[in-house]
């Protein structure tokens, strides 16, 4: 599991890559103006970015995913993989693309529209350095609602297999697990359930470290891989 790995440290590192310099120089211009965001570097390509995240250990990393050499979501695989601490947003033209969803499940832990209102951006950038919430969750769950109902129908031995993890949890555990992928906001938890928003955040620790996820968004593509989210229980828009 991915902690806050910001601590007291300072402000937020973030790396850009992009093959396009000007709209680096836009993300730049944008974060640049925050007292608690700083660029740590920028890459033109995936495999200047997993060179980059080894060398300068930024908190996140703005990855575009079309570029030359190594694409984001291989340069995203690589960075999960090696088990590196910098938490990675997806840049995508549509919020229903399909390279927004194969970069969720390589590890990424939200994705951005490349045409993201400057506050929206930064409110992205900080929501993810902290590790504590999901990024338009309704978007990420429609996209993954659009993923999973465009599987190959392939009859009953297609359904997703239990994982054996899930008996880990307490049944409240999962009851929180099945309301991280609804899309609900800790504070949104805590009122279903009549707990604390401390309560429910010790709840996520517990469910990530249990199920060897980095963060909430993980645990939502988790839901929906494993079977213990299904298309006609969510939300269809």
């Amino acid at each position: 599991m991915a902690e806050d790995n910001r601590g007291t440290h300072g402000p937020i590192r973030v790396l850009l890559v992009d093959d396009q310099p000007l709209l680096r120089m836009g993300f730049r211009l944008i974060l640049e103006g925050e007292d608690d965001v700083e660029i740590a570097g920028e890459a033109s390509n995936g495999a200047e970015a997993l060179e980059l995240v080894r060398q300068l250990e930024p908190d996140v990393v703005l990855m575009d995913v079309r570029m030359p050499v190594l694409d984001g979501i291989e340069a995203t695989r690589h960075i999960t993989a090696d088990g590196l601490a910098a938490r990675i947003i997806i840049l995508t033209t549509f919020d229903l693309d399909e390279y927004a969803f194969a970069g969720l499940q390589a590890g990424a832990s939200a994705f951005l529209l490349k045409d993201v209102a400057p506050d929206e951006l930064v409110h992205a950038v900080r929501l993810v350095a902290s590790g504590d919430a999901v990024v338009a969750p309704r978007v990420t769950q429609r996209l993954l609602e659009t993923y999973v109902r465009g599987l190959p129908a392939a009859g009953p031995a297609a359904a997703p297999q239990r994982d054996p993890l899930l008996d880990d949890l307490t049944p409240r555990e999962q009851e929180v697990l099945e309301a991280i992928a609804e899309g609900l906001s800790n504070a949104e938890i805590a009122h279903r359930f009549f707990l604390s928003e401390a309560t429910v955040k010790t709840h996520v620790r517990r469910i990530l470290a249990k199920l060897h996820l980095r963060d909430r968004v993980q645990a939502v593509v988790y839901a929906y891989e494993t079977g213990l989210v299904v298309p006609s229980q969510g939300l269809d828009y």
